[in-house]
């Protein structure tokens, strides 16, 4: 089911979901969720979870956090990337249903598929993870007021409101604030 959001309501809120990591070094990935207001992008709320590198975790997780942060008045959820964590892949449908909220997902470069990558990585256990991430779907590319472009996939909400509701929190470049501000805390945390 697709949600319809009131975009221009002033006190819109989303989680913004990012994390940070080292690959070859870090067994578990940091992951920071930001609850921001569209009104004057203020912060009102952030949760933290670890996923596991390599691992099958991060939907479940992800749940975990937003369900930590108790807060009914989140509106949308916003992550950047859909495959964290060397490969752990989040299923955006699955992660919309168990919180009874639209997801939209973002990347930022052009990419013609990581299948190969992940068949390379994981060898003879790879086909799940290769299902998990057909399951994604494919992108959409926008193009944002800034003159950068980012690509999306969505689950509970239609890509013109998605689009919409991204460029409401864009000061400048192609990070929403939440995100941005998700990925910071994400690297900061993971240094403690």
């Amino acid at each position: 089911m697709v949600k319809r959001l009131h975009i221009l309501k002033p006190g819109i809120r989303v989680l913004g979901i990012a994390e940070s990591f080292t690959p070859g070094k870090d067994r578990y990935s940091t992951v920071a969720g930001v609850v921001m207001r569209k009104d004057r992008l203020i912060i009102d709320g952030v949760g933290f979870v670890r996923t596991r590198v390599g691992g099958d975790d991060a939907t479940e997780k992800l749940v975990k956090l937003y369900h930590s942060l108790k807060r009914e008045d989140i509106n949308a959820l916003m992550l950047s990337g859909a495959v964290i964590s060397h490969y752990n892949i989040i299923d955006i449908d699955a992660l919309a249903k168990r919180t009874d909220r639209p997801v939209i997902c973002l990347t930022y470069r052009e990419s013609s598929g990581i299948e190969d990558s992940i068949r390379i990585h994981f060898g003879d256990d790879a086909e799940n993870k290769v299902e998990a991430y057909r399951k994604l779907g494919k992108r959409v590319g926008l193009d944002l007021s800034t003159g950068k472009r980012v690509f999306v996939r969505c689950a509970q909400i239609e890509t013109q409101d998605a689009s919409r509701l991204v460029e409401s929190f864009l000061i400048q470049g192609r990070y929403p604030e939440p995100v941005r501000v998700a990925s910071l805390l994400a690297a900061s945390a993971k240094r403690l």
